[in-house]
């Protein structure tokens, strides 16, 4: 697995070491962030880290926003797609008072949440946020280290392209990278993070 992960991720040992280096430290809870630009591999790098470290890891897809709060003037917010008030309430104000997490997510078929499916995860030290905006400026930054990952514009396409569908794949051109961007250079995610990859 060290090996793969090596060839995936050219900066691995450097996030070990960082991560390593705050498990030693006297810090009582620690909070990870990978931002960064779609298919640039925050969820593999998430799950990854989460395998080898006892740590809870949580995905930003699950507070998207539902679609009643889809509104023409949230949508038209940098950063505004995500539902980042019950991000902060039902996971990150939890993590910080020593607190069980629990939190129903996103279910994108349906635009709503997956009432069938209520997470709840024990308080662990060490938390990994992945996904894009899991640095947005509202949770005022508690993280002890911030991951920022990166992929070229062609590279992002052609790995779309083998994800989604065509409507998809239009929707991301159109609407999703577009958002994600504005929302990159506005709060200067990857000029702020620790490590780039």
């Amino acid at each position: 697995m060290d090996n793969k992960a090596g060839n995936i991720f050219p900066k691995i040992n450097e996030i070990k070491t960082a991560i390593d280096k705050l498990i030693s430290s006297d810090k009582k809870t620690i909070l990870v962030a990978i931002d960064g630009k779609s298919t640039g591999g925050k969820t593999t790098l998430g799950k990854y880290l989460s395998k080898i470290y006892d740590s809870n890891l949580y995905h930003m897809d699950d507070f998207f926003l539902q679609g009643f709060q889809r509104t023409k003037e949230r949508m038209s917010e940098i950063g505004g797609n995500v539902d980042y008030e019950r991000f902060l309430k039902e996971v990150i104000t939890p993590i910080l008072e020593f607190k069980e997490v629990s939190y129903t997510p996103f279910d994108c078929s349906k635009f709503t949440l997956r009432y069938d499916k209520t997470l709840h995860l024990p308080h662990k030290r060490l938390n990994i946020i992945e996904g894009s905006y899991s640095q947005h400026p509202y949770f005022n930054n508690p993280y002890s280290l911030k991951i920022f990952m990166d992929i070229e514009d062609n590279k992002q396409l052609e790995r779309l392209s083998l994800r989604e569908n065509d409507d998809k794949l239009a929707k991301f051109i159109e609407l999703w990278i577009p958002k994600e961007n504005a929302y990159f250079k506005k709060y200067h995610i990857q000029e702020k993070s620790d490590i780039v990859i």
